[in-house]
């Protein structure tokens, strides 16, 4: 049985005669794969396929035309009439661009023909209900989408151009260009829409040139059908613009271009393209340089080939020279017609042995039906064809999914051109669309365009480095920020960063703000300055005070220490001496010890030595009124009472400062409120119980201050009314600055004002009250006499 699609292997039912070396490759191999296919005895056995091919001359009219005349086998082109003597035809292969592709799938769609494309990646070309009839041994455009987003985060560019065709498929590609741009932090610098050839106009092509000239994008993403790619070609030919680097996709085959002697690629040097995968096909090669005219007489397209070739033309037409007839593509000086296998012949290839092995499903399934061969219909093949798989001969499996497409990788080409225009390509990686979808670059093989010397960056603002984040501009792309700095307790320890990382409450970031490091402990301690002064000023307060006290043991039979109770001047002495001690508690890091004692110590001794003063301004004021004849004060004077009233004031100080320590004992506390940058140590000890303590204390110094300005005129030259009134000032004044100075302070300067307000008003009682004493037993110790006091009237 023998099955042809048509007698005349090679006839061109339109004659455009358009010849394009490549075009010729592929219908070179269309020849080779159908001559394999009727030579395996194990595909196909007694039957022999034949074909018919159509020029189309890259028009949709005119393809249209084409397909009627296939339909009909008559070019007078009458819809759904058919010459009985010519065959059906039940398979198309198309390779043209994805616009013919989808007007004659429509069409074809009616019939219920199967038609296999080469070429055409459209995702439109994927809807089963628009093409019920439609395959494809190449994939969807959608996987190139995905290589193309891949490729971008791969490089870093986040700036980007994009020409596509304003077609409806060209529309789609941008949108779901946009989309894998976002996924990939990526955004669109511009976006042209890119018209054919033949509608191009002078506003459109100033469009074109000020979009390339006035992009900041490095990177340009070139997609869609080479006819309209050739738009872009021929403007970039035409002007002088800035070097970009191209993103050219796999259905602008830029190598088919290369026999366009008028198109300038040096534009295009360095750039990146995809192509679908290719192989070469055992005998291919040969076969083509074999391919003499006599072998193939009625193929018209050889005349042109040949003359393409070498220069010479067959028969009547009148030439420079004639064609003998047995020259051959192997003597030609275009190799890379046949050194080099395009991916359209070869999915072209796969396409011819596709539909070979659906026909020889029928063939072994329905026997009787193909015997009789005029039951066998176009319709018969969609069975077989949606579920064929099979093993190419080098080794490659070819199949269609549910929607017809092909599974095919993507290889990533690197096109070099020379200052000369020649051109090659390097393959420097490959896109594996699995459910990883593998992008393998090898970037040691990448030559990129001068200037660039290595690889080029795309970006609409400069990288925010570690410590900074990305502030995106008002107005502008989300790809357009300024850099600012992180803020207070923040760190970035990357590059382009949206939002800078909060440090740990423990931690705060070190100047360059890349990483978090553990907060300063800040405390009042012995190493630093302000504690090693406060320290020595303490020690040396208290050596004094202890000298003092010495003084008056030993002289402590004199008129000046006898006067106005000894006793009282050793216990105030006493505590004075405890309150210089007491800025030992409040130096250092805080303990549970140190925070409980320091305030109540500190409460205490005060209270014992304001009300030993209190003690002796009353004493004072009750020695004057002792003289007078008959007064009972002299037995009082005479007796404990003074020390009562320090023991009894203290006491009710004790009752205050057990109560606050039994309700709510102050605890060391880590503050990291106040100060952000560093850790506080202080002792929590609540404002209540403090101010208590101050307050009973203040209410002491107070009525000392009341008595002794009363007492102050007294006469005797040992009258300490006049010295407790000073101290008792300055006293009071010391405490009253204290309060708004402690409130207003933070961290270590809390305890250093409190230390520097107990020194303070420590020395001033040790100052105003001992050392006049001082002065007149060392120094006037004639004043220090029992006469000079009855003198006096004491």
């Amino acid at each position: 049985m023998k099955l042809e699609f048509d007698r005349k292997p090679i006839e061109n039912m339109l004659d455009c005669r358009i010849m394009n070396l490549r075009t010729y490759q592929n219908l070179l191999t269309l020849v080779y794969a159908i001559e394999k296919v009727n030579q395996n005895p194990h595909l196909l056995p007694n039957t022999s396929l034949g074909f018919q091919v159509v020029d189309p001359c890259y028009s949709e009219s005119k393809a249209l035309v084409g397909m009627f005349n296939i339909l009909s086998g008559s070019n007078n082109q009458i819809v759904n009439y058919r010459y009985e003597h010519i065959p059906d035809i039940i398979g198309f292969l198309d390779g043209m661009s994805s616009k013919i592709s989808i007007m004659l799938a429509k069409m074809f769609g009616f019939y219920n023909i199967p038609q296999i494309s080469y070429s055409s990646m459209d995702s439109l070309l994927s809807d089963n209900v628009q093409f019920p009839s439609f395959y494809r041994t190449v994939p969807n455009e959608y996987i190139q989408f995905q290589a193309i987003g891949k490729l971008i985060r791969y490089f870093g560019w986040s700036w980007i151009g994009l020409f596509v065709p304003d077609t409806e498929s060209g529309l789609k590609a941008s949108q779901r260009i946009q989309k894998e741009l976002e996924q990939s932090d990526a955004c669109l610098a511009f976006l042209e829409f890119l018209p054919y050839r033949t509608a191009i106009d002078e506003s459109k092509t100033k469009a074109i040139v000020n979009k390339i000239n006035s992009t900041s994008a490095t990177v340009i993403i070139a997609y869609g059908d080479k006819d309209y790619m050739l738009t872009l070609q021929i403007k970039l030919y035409q002007f002088r613009l800035p070097e970009k680097i191209w993103i050219i996709s796999s259905q602008w085959e830029v190598s088919s271009e290369f026999d366009y002697e008028f198109l300038n690629f040096l534009p295009f040097n360095g750039s990146l393209a995809f192509v679908l995968h290719a192989n070469d096909m055992p005998g291919l090669s040969e076969f083509i340089q074999n391919v003499q005219a006599q072998r193939y007489p009625n193929d018209i397209f050889i005349e042109l080939a040949w003359n393409e070739l070498f220069e010479c033309e067959h028969g009547f037409m009148k030439s420079r020279k004639f064609c003998t007839g047995n020259e051959t593509i192997g003597l030609s000086s275009f190799k890379h017609i046949y050194e080099e296998i395009s991916f359209y012949s070869y999915n072209l290839y796969n396409a011819v042995y596709a539909l070979a092995y659906a026909l020889h499903g029928i063939q072994s399934h329905n026997t009787m039906e193909w015997i009789e061969n005029s039951n066998l219909r176009s319709w018969m093949i969609h069975k077989y064809l949606r579920k064929i798989s099979f093993t190419n001969n080098v080794g490659e499996v070819v199949q269609f999914d549910e929607h017809g497409d092909g599974q095919s990788t993507l290889d990533i080409l690197n096109w070099i051109v020379l200052p000369n225009e020649t051109q090659y390509a390097v393959k420097i990686g490959q896109f594996v669309p699995n459910s990883f979808n593998q992008l393998l670059i090898n970037e040691t093989l990448i030559k990129w365009r001068p200037p660039y010397n290595q690889t080029p960056i795309s970006t609409c603002s400069d990288t925010c480095l570690p410590g900074y984040r990305k502030s995106l501009k008002e107005t502008y792309s989300s790809c357009c920020y300024e850099c600012v700095p992180c803020s207070d307790g923040e760190i970035s320890n990357d590059t382009n960063v949206d939002k800078c990382s909060k440090c740990p409450l423990t931690e705060w970031p070190n100047e360059e703000k890349v990483a978090c490091v553990p907060k300063v402990l800040i405390y009042l301690s012995y190493e630093e300055p302000l504690g090693i002064c406060l320290l020595l000023v303490s020690v040396v307060l208290f050596l004094l005070t202890c000298l003092i006290t010495m003084t008056f043991i030993k002289y402590r039979d004199t008129p000046v220490v006898k006067a106005n109770n000894r006793d009282l001047s050793y216990i105030l002495l006493l505590f004075l001496k405890m309150s210089f001690l007491c800025p030992l508690l409040f130096i250092g890091l805080p303990n549970n010890v140190t925070c409980l004692l320091r305030q109540a110590v500190f409460g205490i001794t005060f209270s014992m030595a304001v009300s030993s003063i209190l003690a002796k301004t009353i004493l004072v004021l009750a020695a004057f009124h002792a003289t007078r004849p008959g007064s009972k004060l002299n037995n009082w004077i005479k007796s404990r009472w003074p020390n009562c009233i320090v023991l009894l004031c203290t006491m009710f100080q004790v009752i205050i400062c057990g109560i606050w320590l039994g309700k709510s004992p102050p605890f060391p506390y880590y503050n990291m409120d106040d100060d952000i940058e560093r850790i506080l140590a202080e002792c929590k000890e609540g404002s209540f119980g403090l101010y208590c303590v101050l307050g009973y204390m203040g209410f002491l110094a107070i009525a000392s201050f009341i008595i002794a300005f009363l007492a102050r005129n007294l006469p005797d030259i040992f009258n300490e009314a006049k010295f407790i009134t000073f101290s008792m000032l300055v006293f009071c004044s010391v405490w009253i600055s204290f309060i708004p100075a402690y409130l207003s302070s933070k961290g270590k300067y809390v305890v250093a004002v409190e230390i520097f307000a107990i020194l303070t008003s420590s020395a001033g009682l040790l100052g105003l009250i001992f050392i006049p004493k001082c002065y007149i037993i060392l120094i006037r110790s004639d004043l220090n006499v029992i006469k000079h006091f009855k003198r006096n009237n004491y």
